[in-house]
């Protein structure tokens, strides 16, 4: 099969990429670059370097494609209170632009990678059937980038999935970008024997997901029909763990002997973000491989064989206020 993956230079697009390709389809994937990096591309693969939103770049490379996941986007769910003029165009129109070419081009089906950012405050753990209800401009445009999906496929007879990812880690994740992975960026700047960040009280619990256990999720969304017309949240809900704890079971791995800084909070977080498996279970045979030590070891030795990098504050902040987090207006990273 002929298949196309947006964001193939990324954590996740490359991963799923590379699975595809040992599967033994035929990838055709794109990546703007903005977040990716051009060694991540499997060389097998057939790949341009377009940015989502230019719909006649899309139409063009992903002409005859049956199958689209669309992995490609921003994920800058804190930054995007400071940046949301790009962060929700690059989110929503880029989004639109994918779907509107892939059914142009005769896509079959089309699996879309939202983000946990879409249900906000709800109660935890985060179900499916939950009325989203997003506290930021990313998951704003995340639960606009769903509904246009599932009004452009009743139109035309497209089948469509979305798959539900969050705080996705492992080897190949981007740890010199200041403004996402809290894992990354905390281990980067332990391996350089500096002191992490940590905003508020620290207590904000969070379940990460191994990339490797979601590659499986998105595999039977796309390949099989266990998925169709669905929200699925796609990682674990075994092991969910606060930012203090985190930061604790990475001093262990690492060795880092110092402490964390605390710094105000960030507007608009979410203090308790988890989701429910139970769906993703029922439906698509998921089940934790890895845990989360596991997926932070890898991590950490990513990191140590790369070498540890200086933070790259790639992206302009659009809006500074007294609420803006010092990390980034005064680049302490």
């Amino acid at each position: 099969m002929r298949i196309f993956v947006t964001g193939i230079a990324g954590f996740l697009g490359s991963h799923l990429a590379e699975r595809l390709l040992a599967m033994g389809h035929h990838v055709v994937g794109c990546d703007s670059l903005l977040g990716g990096e051009l060694v991540n591309v499997p060389p097998e693969a057939e790949f341009y370097q377009y940015d989502c939103r230019d719909f006649n770049a899309m139409a063009k490379v992903m002409k005859g494609a049956e199958l689209i996941y669309h992995c490609a986007a921003t994920a800058y769910e804190g930054l995007s209170v400071f940046a949301p003029a790009m962060i929700m165009d690059n989110i929503l129109s880029g989004s639109v632009a994918v779907f509107s070419a892939a059914i142009a081009g005769g896509a079959r089906r089309i699996v879309f990678c939202s983000s946990m950012a879409r249900y906000g405050t709800n109660q935890v753990p985060f179900e499916e059937g939950f009325d989203p209800r997003p506290q930021d401009p990313y998951g704003i445009a995340k639960v606009a980038a769903e509904a246009a999906l599932r009004n452009l496929a009743a139109a035309h007879g497209v089948e469509y999935a979305i798959a539900v990812p969050h705080n996705i880690i492992g080897r190949r994740q981007k740890f010199d970008d200041p403004y996402r992975n809290v894992a990354s960026i905390m281990a980067n700047l332990m391996l350089q024997g500096r002191q992490p960040f940590i905003y508020g009280d620290g207590e904000q619990q969070r379940c990460f997901s191994h990339v490797e256990d979601c590659l499986s999720c998105l595999l039977a969304m796309g390949l099989t029909d266990r998925g169709l017309s669905q929200v699925v949240n796609i990682g674990p809900d075994e092991e969910f763990v606060t930012i203090n704890a985190l930061f604790r079971r990475l001093k262990d791995i690492t060795g880092f002997e110092g402490q964390a800084i605390h710094l105000k909070d960030r507007p608009a977080e979410v203090k308790h973000a988890w989701c429910s498996s139970e769906r993703a279970r029922r439906l698509l045979g998921y089940r934790t491989t890895r845990d989360l030590d596991a997926g932070l070891r890898d991590v950490v030795d990513h990191i140590r064989t790369l070498g540890p990098r200086k933070f790259r504050y790639h992206l302009d902040l659009e809006i500074r206020t007294a609420r803006t987090p010092r990390t980034w207006t005064e680049r302490l990273m």
